[in-house]
């Protein structure tokens, strides 16, 4: 019996060559779209968005009004100063939580895993899409708030630095909060705490809180950003240590965002 000898197979017999796959796209083109499409997905429920942040800003300031006098410069500067950032914790803290815990309970984080973009995009667009609805309710928020406790209104462009930073980092340790919790309904109640440490350490003044509440205080990160928007109320802010402020705002939301990006591959990987 003889055996027949095989030809080997040639490029013409196995076809062409696969195409190589497309470079992954670089990080602030992949940002811009991600930015793009999240702020036309959330766009239908803007309204009602900030319809509810400001009139919970608002009403918080009504109720601290029939507690702390005008008079008392320090304690109303740190009423309307935290009443202002509550908004961006609103958003930026409790609704990211939400939102990335529903992805990822859902199944929702698979179609960002298949898109060529870096991980930090995903993350920095979706915060950066639900930070962008805070600043006209904080705005609103802190102008009513100066006029009902009769503080000067001549700073509040203070606020075009105090809601991204502070956003960014609220905004990391939402995302990171809905990411990493194992149930959507713990990142539900964590975003909630979150909001309500925000509330109860940047609403009320400083001289009413005890020791240990006050080192709790220096951990939140929205609370530089109250501190530096309370200090532009005084007659001559000291701009250097406003500056100060704005700058571990900036510090802490780097870190937060690396984090919530880190949680982020973490979710996709597994």
């Amino acid at each position: 019996m003889t055996l027949l000898s095989v030809p080997p197979r040639t490029a013409a017999d196995t076809g062409p060559a696969p195409a190589p796959l497309a470079p992954a796209a670089r990080l602030l083109p992949a940002l811009a779209a991600v930015y793009r499409a999240q702020l036309a997905r959330a766009r239908v429920a803007r309204i009602p968005l900030l319809f509810v942040a400001t009139f919970q800003s608002l009403g918080i300031l009504v109720m601290m009004r029939g507690v702390v006098d005008p008079g008392q410069n320090s304690a109303a500067r740190s009423v309307v100063a935290g009443s202002s950032v509550l908004v961006v914790a609103f958003v930026a803290l409790n609704l990211l939580a939400q939102y990335f815990g529903k992805l990822r309970a859902t199944g929702g984080l698979d179609h960002y895993a298949t898109l060529p973009v870096p991980a930090a995009s995903v993350v920095l667009g979706a915060a950066g899409a639900y930070a962008s609805f805070t600043l006209p309710g904080t705005v609103v928020t802190a102008a009513v708030g100066a006029v009902m406790f009769g503080l000067p209104l001549g700073q509040l462009w203070v606020l075009l630095a105090v809601v991204p930073l502070a956003g960014a980092a609220l905004s990391g340790l939402g995302a990171a909060c809905g990411l990493l919790a194992p149930r959507q309904e713990i990142a539900t109640m964590l975003g909630q705490l979150g909001m309500s440490a925000a509330l109860l350490l940047g609403v009320l003044p400083v001289d009413h809180l005890p020791q240990p509440v006050l080192w709790l205080r220096d951990l939140l990160p929205s609370t530089y950003g109250v501190e530096a928007f309370a200090r532009t109320f005084t007659a001559d802010p000291d701009w250097a240590v406003v500056v100060g402020d704005l700058a571990v705002c900036a510090g802490v939301g780097v870190l937060s965002l690396a984090l919530a990006t880190w949680a982020y591959r973490r979710a996709v990987s597994r």
